[in-house]
């Protein structure tokens, strides 16, 4: 399984919330730079980067710190957060994201989405399944939709999408276990996809019984924060 830590950002800082409540905001680290060095130390070779504020504002607006980091590291890059424009799309893949995580314009334009995907290949694309009871929200999570997670990855399936990153929003910033269930069921389903789990890992524990159920990729980020798993904890898991 692989081990992606998360650096979530607002204001140009290291953030984490609680159920995606931007009233929960936590400043772990000023300088984003040094949390990714860190990362790199340990071994860790993938960062999962969230525009916050670009989500709430529909526009990225922490294009400034994914240069930073991919300047400063050798870290492969998959940002997100406000991409809803080619011309922002562009910038992100310019500045040297590996890849685009969408959430908001997968679900409420699929068509332009669907565009993207042919003109810039489907391997570019990690497309995000914020779940809340089993129905996508988006717009960082401030709005709920009527579409569930199964048909959403399905008619992306098709499109020629493999990566999908689904977090559970009751289980975010929570540290009380992952939706082991949830991720389960996805991979029962879509046995073929490459499923990155988020939200809940409150430890060691929690990333083995994601491996033992075979769940292909994780990716957390307050367990790192608040002391509950280590760099060198999950540089030994990722080996």
């Amino acid at each position: 399984m692989d081990i992606i830590p998360a650096i979530d950002l607002i204001d140009g800082a290291c953030v984490r919330l609680t159920k995606g409540d931007y009233n929960t905001k936590q400043i772990y680290e000023k300088d984003p730079l040094v949390m990714a060095k860190r990362f790199e130390d340990a071994g860790i070779r993938r960062l999962h980067l969230v525009d916050l504020d670009g989500a709430k504002a529909g526009k990225v607006i922490n294009l400034k710190v994914l240069e930073n980091l991919c300047s400063n590291t050798s870290l492969e890059i998959d940002f997100g957060g406000g991409i809803k424009t080619e011309t922002d799309l562009k910038c992100v893949l310019d500045t040297g994201a590996k890849w685009l995580t969408i959430g908001s314009m997968a679900v409420k334009d699929p068509e332009t989405m669907k565009d993207w995907i042919i003109r810039y290949g489907s391997e570019t694309f990690i497309l995000g399944a914020d779940v809340r009871d089993g129905y996508l929200a988006v717009s960082g999570w401030l709005e709920n939709s009527s579409l569930h997670w199964k048909t959403f990855m399905e008619d992306y399936i098709a499109c020629g999408v493999r990566q999908f990153l689904c977090t559970d929003i009751a289980k975010d910033g929570m540290l009380s276990g992952p939706s082991i269930v949830l991720y389960s069921e996805i991979m029962e389903t879509f046995p073929n996809i490459y499923l990155i789990a988020s939200g809940g890992v409150s430890g060691k524990h929690d990333l083995i019984g994601l491996d033992e159920a075979r769940i292909p990729a994780v990716v957390l980020g307050k367990a790192i924060y608040e002391g509950k798993i280590t760099l060198n904890e999950i540089s030994e898991l990722s080996c």
